[in-house]
């Protein structure tokens, strides 16, 4: 980037001001995002039914973090007419506040399924294909927003890269969950709980994925989206 295009120190501490308490919003709001998906995960695990209410709440919470952020970021458009840098955090912040309230969406989702689990008809083998792409989906949004809080170029690229084999992982999940039902119908019900599961895990990564190239947009003004792979390992040191 060049030193013309990076957030400029202003003369207006009142604009400083407006863009720091976007930025804590916007941290605040992924925080209990990754919550609302990790309370998600262990409820449909768990069969715990009070702990997915719990995270169908939170997204209240998230909801009115993402009306707060907009209304700010639409003000601050208006009124400072930001330039440059400014202009590509503002962008790139509404942007991501509308991936983090996707995510809370997806873990409503899940918690819905997780209750209908919770009445009955959990399988033991389904649960474990759903932890293990839990755990990279939500090592994948935790990684994706440390880089967007530290602006790390390297992790960003690296965060798109590694969605290949989270895809993988979901087709080959989806696959072996339809065998299954194939095999033992009588377990349909439940079977496309979990698949409903295995879904929005996978779109929750793909959220992850557009908040890391928010970050090479913001730090390098270059658009990711739709490019070949090889770009992006360039990205990598």
């Amino acid at each position: 980037m060049n030193q013309a295009d990076k957030p400029r120190v202003h003369i207006s501490a009142q604009f400083n001001a407006e863009l720091e308490g976007v930025r804590n919003d916007l941290m605040t709001m992924g925080g209990l995002v990754e919550s609302q998906i990790e309370h998600a995960i262990e409820a449909a695990l768990d069969g715990d039914s009070a702990r997915a209410e719990n995270a169908i709440e939170l997204d209240l919470e998230v909801n009115e973090l993402e009306r707060s952020i907009d209304e700010q970021c639409t003000r601050i458009l208006v009124l400072r007419q930001p330039a440059a840098g400014d202009l590509r955090l503002v962008l790139a912040t509404i942007k991501v506040t509308n991936d983090l309230e996707r995510i809370g969406d997806e873990a409503v989702k899940i918690s819905r399924q997780a209750i209908e689990l919770s009445e009955g008809g959990a399988l033991e083998s389904a649960s474990a294909r759903v932890r293990e792409l839990a755990v990279s989906v939500n090592s994948l949004l935790k990684d994706s927003l440390d880089s967007f809080a530290r602006l790390q170029v390297n992790e960003a690229a690296t965060i798109i890269l590694r969605d290949d084999d989270i895809d993988e992982a979901y087709t080959a999940a989806k696959t072996w969950l339809t065998s299954e039902i194939q095999a033992h119908p009588e377990t349909l019900e439940a079977s496309l709980a979990y698949l409903g599961i295995l879904k929005s895990l996978e779109r929750v990564a793909d959220h992850a994925v557009n908040i890391a190239e928010q970050v090479i947009f913001l730090t390098r003004g270059v658009d990711v989206r739709h490019l070949d792979t090889l770009v992006v390992r360039d990205l990598v040191s």
